[in-house]
């Protein structure tokens, strides 16, 4: 199974976990609040980062610069307010991520042809392969924690964890507004 997103296979992970525990735990609810649905996704995303930062300490970035330049591979060329709601942090600690990632020719600010007063973000030549290494460690790692996971319940897991995204996202609307 080819994974583009370390947060989804933890989650799909951690969904696989719990569903098996249902199956042969009717109370697994009622387990320790560690195994609790909430737990086990923090704890699934945790050592799931925790092992991909270990992995990718030699390339010179910190979690949350390639954390950036994952993004960016996704929304190249937006804007930096933009791919900080995106990322789902402030303005200002996006701002000083890029200045590193721009200092070390990782990314580059354009004028947005839009608005004078906005920056655009894109990815450097540089960048790309950094991003498909750190892409092909990212599937190395995924591939070793769905071990003993068949396809079928890779499968099943990802369709429950877009059930819930969406149910969240609905949530997320309706309480912004």
């Amino acid at each position: 199974m080819r994974q583009d997103n370390l947060s989804t296979a933890c989650t799909v992970i951690l969904l696989i976990a719990l569903f098996r525990k249902l199956a042969y735990n009717k109370q697994a609810m009622n387990n320790t609040p560690r195994d609790s649905f909430g737990f086990l996704i923090h704890d699934v995303g945790r050592l799931m980062r925790g092992q991909f930062d270990r992995e990718a300490k030699d390339t010179g970035l910190t979690r949350a610069q390639w954390f950036v330049l994952a993004h960016l591979k996704r929304s190249d060329g937006a804007r930096q307010h933009e791919l900080a709601r995106i990322m789902d942090i402030s303005a200002m600690t996006l701002a000083r991520h890029v200045d590193r990632l721009e200092g070390e020719g990782w990314v580059e600010r354009r004028d947005d042809p839009d608005d004078r007063r906005a920056k655009r973000l894109f990815l450097t030549d540089r960048a790309r392969p950094m991003l498909q290494s750190l892409q092909k460690l990212g599937q190395k790692l995924t591939r070793r924690a769905l071990k003993g996971i068949s396809n079928e319940e890779q499968a099943i897991a990802q369709s429950v964890l877009r059930r819930i995204r969406d149910n969240l996202t609905i949530l997320d609307a309706v309480s912004d507004e």
